[in-house]
């Protein structure tokens, strides 16, 4: 397999086209955005934990009957995907107050919500990520009924399986982001990643942040709390 030519560069990734028909390659990079690319930064090593720390989720995942992009891991920065068409929205599933939700609703952050929130936003950088309903989103021909149903479904499914998991790790799932494609098929597929970057990971018995928020709340440790998931994902 070969690199072509890239097609996309976003705040955390690259996506390169390749000599294989349906095939892309995700490159990980070490630079983080925050506040819509407001705060920025570097950290050290992000890209090859991002890299395999969503690989040995969504293989996971896939194990338990959720279909996803991921076909290999290529190196420790690069992964080999299937080619999708991404549906133009942010699924954020929310299991523990936290960040935007607490300030919109006035919840104290930590609070358990009483039922887990799916939330959806239009994936547009320069409108700032609104968020939608589900009446936006068909209006504006974003994604069908159909299309939705099975959205949701998987986002619930996703939430219960790696909840479960990564509670048996000592890492609570406060909240995370999901985006699904369109495959050649049709079908909707899990795309993306899901790592520290993507995800609100807290330590279970501590509550100490092991994600992104170091980044945007200048907590520092940042490498440290990358490394601490992957450390107990992999064992490494």
């Amino acid at each position: 397999m070969v690199k072509t030519k890239q097609l996309y560069e976003g705040k955390a990734k690259k996506v390169y086209a390749t000599n294989e028909d349906g095939v892309y390659i995700v490159s990980y990079k070490d630079d983080a955005t925050a506040f819509n690319g407001l705060k920025k930064g570097t950290i050290e090593g992000k890209g090859s934990i991002n890299n395999r720390v969503s690989n040995h989720l969504m293989g996971l995942l896939h194990q338990s009957g959720i279909p996803t992009h991921f076909i290999e891991e290529l190196n420790e920065r690069e992964t080999a995907v299937r080619a999708v068409q991404i549906v133009p929205l942010e699924v954020i599933v929310r299991n523990i107050a936290a960040g935007s939700l607490s300030k919109r609703l006035g919840l104290e952050e930590g609070t358990k919500l009483k039922t887990t929130v799916l939330e959806y936003c239009y994936k547009n950088d320069d409108l700032g990520d609104p968020m939608l309903n589900e009446y936006h989103i068909k209006a504006m021909e974003l994604a069908t009924e159909d299309e939705l149903a099975i959205i949701s479904s998987y986002s619930f499914e996703i939430n219960k399986i790696l909840s479960e998991y990564l509670l048996d790790l000592g890492i609570e799932l406060v909240d995370f982001k999901l985006e699904f494609g369109r495959a050649d098929d049709g079908s909707i597929i899990l795309a993306d990643e899901i790592s520290p970057d993507t995800c609100r990971f807290w330590d279970s018995k501590t509550k100490t942040k092991l994600d992104k928020d170091r980044f945007r709340r200048d907590l520092g440790n940042v490498e440290d709390a990358y490394k601490e998931i992957l450390k107990r994902l992999m064992g490494v």
